[in-house]
């Protein structure tokens, strides 16, 4: 059976939203007063979804929201809010609200509404479980010396992870940030041999040599190759370009805070801060970076 939670500290308000959704048969129906009440209750119902008020004392609607994203990111989340309360609305649904009601529209619309967002929960769940049972997804890619397609591969990325993990965007963000970092040092540092010192010293030097270089020969003709394995619980990316490498013992330490502000290895130290492992080839011109999947 479904089960809702219902939070609003309103008597009234509580009793008419509880009311209208115990009307269905197949949904269990039950209250909280406030946020607090709210997130101690979760794990003795494990709520399928939350209908809340925005306006909650102790910990409000949208700070039970958020939360919700950390703990319990599996649990769809239907806002209820008086006229007034738009712009917090508008936020809470960039947040990761699933949906939002206006207080006036509770009788007529609210049932509707959950039924929606019950049916793409369920629905967002199959889909998990069918590729909880995946064995392994492989890819290969061959691409040019190409920033835009440098880009697009980094979002092709992010959204098998978001298809195939359930992956939220901030986690899906620092992953690709993470894999951006590498595609570009395979490009500028690898197949365009342009050093870091030049763009520590001077952007536009930096990316003027870049692009000559890009469309004159040798470098032209070398390529990016990238390929993915991704498992239920692992994703792995190796990307190797066709420059000659370089020694990875020789980059400076990135958390060292003289470096921090500074190109010369900050690729790397993202790298390193957005996945689990991140290591080179003998030669430099192979990295390959790990991470593993966070079950919430």
């Amino acid at each position: 059976m479904t089960t809702i939670l219902v939070v609003d500290d309103s008597t009234v308000d509580r009793k008419l939203a509880t009311g209208l959704l115990a009307q269905e048969s197949e949904w269990r129906v039950v209250e909280a007063s406030d946020g607090n009440a709210a997130m101690s209750m979760i794990s003795e119902v494990d709520p399928d979804l939350i209908v809340t008020d925005l306006n909650l004392p102790g910990i409000n609607g949208l700070e039970l929201l958020a939360n919700l994203q950390k703990s319990h990111s599996r649990i769809g989340v239907v806002l209820l809010a008086a006229q007034g309360s738009e712009e917090i609305a508008v936020e809470a649904l960039q947040t990761g609200a699933s949906s939002y009601v206006p207080k006036r529209l509770v009788p007529t619309t609210l049932v509707e509404t959950v039924r929606r967002v019950l049916a793409s929960i369920q629905e967002t769940r199959k889909h998990s479980d069918l590729m909880d049972r995946m064995g392994e997804r492989v890819e290969t890619f061959v691409l040019e010396n190409d920033v835009n397609l440098l880009m697009a591969m980094s979002r092709h990325f992010q959204t098998v992870l978001a298809d195939s993990w359930s992956l939220d965007r901030t986690d899906r963000l620092r992953t690709g940030t993470a894999l951006e970092e590498a595609l570009l040092n395979a490009m500028y540092h690898g197949n365009l041999e342009v050093s870091s010192e030049l763009k520590e010293q001077d952007h536009q030097a930096f990316y003027a040599l870049a692009e000559e270089r890009r469309n004159s020969a040798p470098w032209i003709d070398r390529k990016i190759f990238i390929r993915t394995i991704l498992n239920p619980d692992e994703a792995t990316f190796v990307i190797r370009d066709d420059g000659s490498g370089f020694d990875p013992n020789s980059l400076p330490d990135p958390t060292d805070p003289e470096n921090l502000i500074r190109p010369f290895g900050r690729g790397v130290m993202l790298m390193r801060a957005f996945m689990d492992d991140v290591t080179y080839n003998t030669t430099g011109n192979e990295v390959t970076l790990k991470r593993k999947r966070n079950r919430s």
